[in-house]
């Protein structure tokens, strides 16, 4: 076994244990904040490096996503919307995954589990609200039909306003990098450190 260090991935300081086994792959494991690395005998010590913030950013992302998934917040508001509609539809759990790339979220009416994109846990609570709505929405209505927009502007009036929100949110991440460095400069708060 290597001797324990310390790294700093995305601002988290981690502690890193490295142990050589008779293994294919690296294997790694986050606990608290020190990440178990299991490694082939043959992998070199750049092989290892070069894996290695990859691998953290993985299993920060996942632990955020148990964090948050832990927490009973997001299931009490869908519990909250699904009850403004006429005939509630049931919610068993809410989870935020990191899987989904081209949907905001997904219902699934036979394990009643509500799926959102995790890139929704900072955002405003009234646009989360909006993507809980239009999932249980289409609980009744498979499609977008005018009578699925009907339903969920009658339990989600804020619904246009969050469209408008995401599709802002869409665009910024799809073009961020196309940005003159002065405008990417412009859209940084005070304080933040930019690109």
């Amino acid at each position: 076994m290597d001797e324990p260090r310390t790294l700093t991935v995305d601002g988290v300081a981690l502690t890193l244990v490295v142990e050589r086994k008779r293994v294919k792959n690296l294997n790694a494991r986050l606990r608290g904040s020190t990440i178990s690395l299991s490694v082939p005998y043959h992998a070199t010590r750049s092989e290892i490096d070069a894996a290695i913030p990859d691998l953290a950013r993985t299993l920060l992302r996942r632990a955020r996503a148990r964090q948050i998934n832990g927490e009973e917040d997001a299931l009490a508001l869908a519990r909250r919307v699904a009850a403004r509609f006429p005939q509630p539809p049931e919610v068993h759990g809410v989870a935020f995954v990191t899987t989904q790339r081209s949907q905001w979220g997904s219902y699934s009416p036979s394990s009643r589990t509500i799926r959102l994109n995790a890139v929704l846990r900072p955002m405003p609570r009234w646009v989360l609200e909006a993507v809980v709505a239009h999932e249980l929405a289409h609980a009744f209505h498979l499609d977008h039909s005018e009578a699925f927009r009907t339903l969920l502007q009658r339990v989600c009036p804020g619904t246009d306003r969050a469209d408008a929100f995401l599709a802002g949110v869409s665009w910024l991440a799809g073009n961020w990098e196309r940005l003159h460095p002065v405008e990417r400069a412009l859209l940084h708060r005070p304080g933040e450190e930019p690109d």
